[in-house]
Parts: structure tokens; sequence; C-alpha cells
């Protein structure tokens, strides 16, 4: 089936930011998602980078208020992974037929990636309206999606890579952005250190980027 537009929005709408999320120690998923939400970002992508991703995404969707996805989703058998974890949504780095056509038989909804209008105008064809632009400011920032505004109205992004607590808001404020997303709610010291108090604080300071 096409992307559910209402399905995605519906997600990505509940918060300005998607912490994007690579952990290993399982041990941890449950008091990281926990900070998070009581933070305010309640939307968790939780990246297939790391071998117990999959066991930190089930860890993260037994906290009450989380809403987990799965990230760098990059072939059918990741996307039937993420089915069997209990995702409520995955994220793909970029788009492609495979990941396409795949995404067609699984009930949960795909944000594909795009870097480039072409791209863009590729997954609207396959019934996209909402995607990832990534890697963000790499591929030009906020100026670039500001000018993808008005060739692709019906377009909507959550532009990842690069993001920081200093240019989230300039994102924020452009019309075609739903949310951003972003690591530097989650610094490694504090994951490592276990110290949540400061993901929640960093999570609460994030939840207000768009007031």
């Amino acid at each position: 089936m096409p992307q559910d537009a209402n399905a995605i929005r519906s997600i990505l709408s509940l918060a300005p930011v998607v912490p994007v999320i690579i952990l290993d120690d399982v041990s941890k998923a449950r008091p990281l998602a926990e900070a998070l939400v009581a933070g305010g970002l309640p939307i968790l992508e939780v990246t297939l980078r790391t071998p117990n991703a999959l066991k930190v995404m089930e860890e993260m969707g037994k906290v009450e208020g989380a809403i987990v996805g799965s990230g760098t989703v990059r072939t059918p058998l990741h996307m039937q992974q993420s089915v069997d974890a209990g995702c409520r949504f995955m994220v793909s780095p970029g788009i492609s037929p495979r990941i396409l056509d795949a995404a067609d038989d699984i009930g949960i909804p795909l944000l594909p990636g795009i870097g480039s209008p072409s791209e863009a105008m590729t997954a609207a064809e396959r019934g996209y309206s909402f995607l990832k632009f990534f890697p963000a400011e790499a591929l030009g920032g906020a100026p670039v999606l500001k000018a993808f505004a008005s060739p692709l109205p019906d377009i909507t992004f959550c532009p990842t890579g690069g993001i920081t607590p200093i240019n989230a808001k300039t994102y924020l404020d452009l019309p075609n952005v739903i949310c951003v997303g972003g690591s530097w709610i989650m610094p490694a010291d504090a994951l490592s250190s276990g110290d949540f108090a400061r993901v929640e604080a960093l999570a609460r300071e994030a939840s207000a980027l768009r007031g």
C-alpha cells in the first residue's frame, strides 16, 4: 500500500524532534526511553546499526507513551524484523525500488529518505507525501528545503543529519517541515554514565523548540 499519510502525520506531529538512537546496551533501553518520553519526545527511532538494536526496540516498546520505530532500514528483511519487534514506523536513509516494493506489503508506515528533487518526485509517484531529507546539513540544509517548498508543495519533510539545537529551529520554522531528527539529546557521555536525568532535561529543551 502507498504511505498512509494520516498515520505517519499523526506520529511525526507528536513532537518537534525525533531522537535518532544508536544503542547496543539493552539494559539502558528502558531508562533511556523513559527519560525521552518524560522530556516530551515520545517518537523514538532506533537505528539498526548495532547487534542488539531489535532487542532495544522491544524493550523501549514496553515504556508507556513511547512510539518506537526502526531506522536505517535498508532491506525487506529489516522491514520484517521491525514488524516482529513491534515497531510502529520505519525510516530508511534512502529510496530504492526494492524498498518501496517491500513497503507495499508492510502494515506500518515507512518514512523513506531523499536527497534531491528527483528522488522526492520518485517517492511521490509511489504515493509518499512525507519524506526524510538526509543528510540534511551536508546537502545544503534549510535553504534547500525552503527551495523545495514551491515546486514540491505536496511533500512534507523530516530533515535528519547534522541537526543541532542551534539549527533545529531554523528547520522547524519552514512550512514544509513537520519535525527534525537528531541525536544531540543523548550525548555519548550521558549514555555511558547512565545520566538519564540529563537526557530528560535535554529532551525537555528539544520538545519546546516548536512553541
